[in-house]
């Protein structure tokens, strides 16, 4: 169906193009007349055309006008413009306003037809183009939920590669390599910093997260998760590495509006609190830093930086280098965390070369640190006499060259701790393993068996056994027993029943075939020709 409105001050016209538009396309078209410029906007108004032949010149209001006033409140019109003067004289303006052509009168039926059939034409292509937008847009309403959840998830519990958070930003066009972190928390009613009914109003919020969801995003322009526990986390990525005084009152405020629009639309109550700029990657610590900042006050808003919950560093101290040194001494990345080490050393010598105490004191600290870390990672036996030298030589060397030394080598040993721990355990279990197997090849042994010894998974234990060894279980398990099998045959009578049975094999004819397979013999050649 197509709403059509003929504009013009002559009743023949009209009446000849009614005629002409019922006859060629009868019920398709839904046909109103008007006939001066203010007549032509009222109707339009109340009637939303998807087609107007509009003349020019009309009583009152012109038809140039009269388009301008019609466009205000109709965006997908489509003009026609019927005059008995030159084109031209209108085309500049008519332009402007979206016009499909124009049509000299006396007017043919053919060009009517013509005309009406190329607006037509225009009006399925954008109908079409609109219908597929609302499918991506309903599709989209769907998906994007699920790609933000993932990201804040992969963010809070730092499950995730730099090439993961690189595509959620793809995905959900994120340019800011800064964020922060709210937590909106949610209860029957605030009982000092103390929430109340938490799991019934959780229940409640996954019910209504849509709609929380459509009003939170008036207030906080974020990446919103799903509902934990009594929670919300909302992310709001940022280009900056920090808020000014006046964006974190605008954040505060925001927030404090916000809380009273839920509170109000819901029976529940609502508090927000907001953790510090960080690095997208750090957005846990960020999180953490709005959890502890509502615990530590009873406001309905608070922000971590309005509050001294959190350490205040001076403020040329280059934390970001620190908290990267120790994640990677935590991860056993022995290489980085030298290089870092090596780093954090030059800062210090760059602006307190003069301070040598003070050096000696954060090279200490730093040390101690890395080494806490390696015993948490390791499970190291903790002697507390193992550093009693340390202030010592700390104070015995006399240049920062001699210092620098001394603490990289620290950083680079605790780093090695916790490496080749990574080794050992996969070492020790190996180890432990073919002890084991050793022990009791000649019995039914499985690897279920053996990964249960080790207390391992069976998939794990597999995939490591393989990797420490250079071969799979059977085949080691497999060899083990042909090699016990030809001692047997070299230094014994015994039958092959016997030999099969003392090696782990309950059926003679299969240990005859694996022993062929492994020795290129049979057990009768094999003992022949030994």
């Amino acid at each position: 169906m197509y709403k059509v409105l003929l504009a013009d001050d002559e009743g023949i016209v009209i009446d000849s193009l009614k005629f002409i538009i019922e006859k060629e396309f009868g019920s398709q078209c839904d046909i109103r007349i008007a006939k001066t410029g203010r007549q032509v906007i009222e109707v339009a108004e109340e009637f939303q055309p998807d087609i107007a032949f509009m003349d020019i010149q009309m009583p009152g209001i012109n038809g140039i006008e009269a388009m301008r006033e019609i466009r205000k409140t109709n965006n997908h019109i489509v003009f026609i413009v019927m005059t008995a003067y030159d084109k031209f004289d209108y085309a500049k303006e008519a332009i402007s306003l979206g016009v499909l052509d124009y049509l000299n009168k006396p007017v043919s039926r053919e060009s009517i037809i013509d005309i009406l059939k190329k607006a037509m034409n225009q009006l399925d292509k954008e109908r079409t183009k609109r219908s597929n937008d609302l499918k991506v847009r309903e599709k989209l309403e769907t998906v994007v939920p699920i790609i933000e959840n993932g990201l804040i998830q992969d963010l809070l519990f730092k499950e995730f590669f730099k090439e993961d958070i690189d595509n959620y930003k793809t995905l959900l066009g994120i340019d800011s390599e800064y964020g922060y972190m709210a937590s909106m928390v949610f209860g029957r009613e605030l009982v000092g910093n103390y929430m109340t009914s938490a799991v019934a109003v959780s229940i409640q919020a996954q019910k209504a997260y849509r709609e929380i969801h459509t009003i939170t995003e008036d207030y906080i322009k974020g990446i919103m998760g799903a509902v934990m526990s009594n929670k919300i986390p909302i992310l709001i990525p940022t280009d900056s590495s920090t808020l000014s005084y006046n964006e974190r009152n605008e954040v505060v405020e925001s927030a404090r509006a916000l809380c009273r629009k839920l509170s109000d639309r819901f029976d529940m109550d609502f508090r927000i609190g907001f953790g510090s700029v960080k690095p997208l990657n750090r957005m846990s610590e960020s999180y953490e830093e709005a959890n502890a900042v509502l615990i530590s006050t009873t406001s309905h808003v608070a922000h971590v930086d309005d509050m001294p919950v959190a350490c205040q560093y001076e403020e040329n101290y280059p934390m970001e280098l620190e908290k990267r040194l120790f994640d990677e001494i935590s991860l056993g990345n022995v290489n980085e965390s030298v290089a870092l080490a090596q780093t954090f050393f030059e800062w210090m010598e760059e602006n307190y070369a003069n301070d040598t105490d003070s050096i000696r004191l954060k090279c200490l600290e730093f040390v101690l640190w890395a080494e806490h870390l390696s015993y948490e990672k390791t499970g190291r036996m903790y002697e507390f006499k193992s550093r009693a030298n340390y202030l010592s030589i700390l104070l015995n060397l006399s240049s920062l060259t001699e210092i620098k030394l001394w603490f990289v080598d620290k950083i680079k040993e605790s780093s090695m701790w916790v490496s080749n721990k990574h080794e050992e355990q996969s070492m020790s279990a190996v180890n432990k393993a073919k002890q084991y197997i050793d022990e009791n090849y000649m019995k039914e042994l499985t690897l279920d068996d053996v990964s249960r010894v080790v207390n391992i998974s069976s998939y794990y234990f597999s995939k490591v056994f393989k990797e420490e060894t250079g071969e799979n279980f059977i085949d080691y398990l497999t060899k083990l027993r042909i090699e016990a099998a030809k001692k047997l045959l070299k230094t014994t009578n015994k039958s092959m029943k016997e030999i099969s049975a003392e090696v782990g094999y309950t059926d003679p004819n299969y240990f005859s075939r694996n022993f062929k397979k492994y020795t290129g013999k049979t057990p009768t050649d094999y003992s022949k020709c030994n």
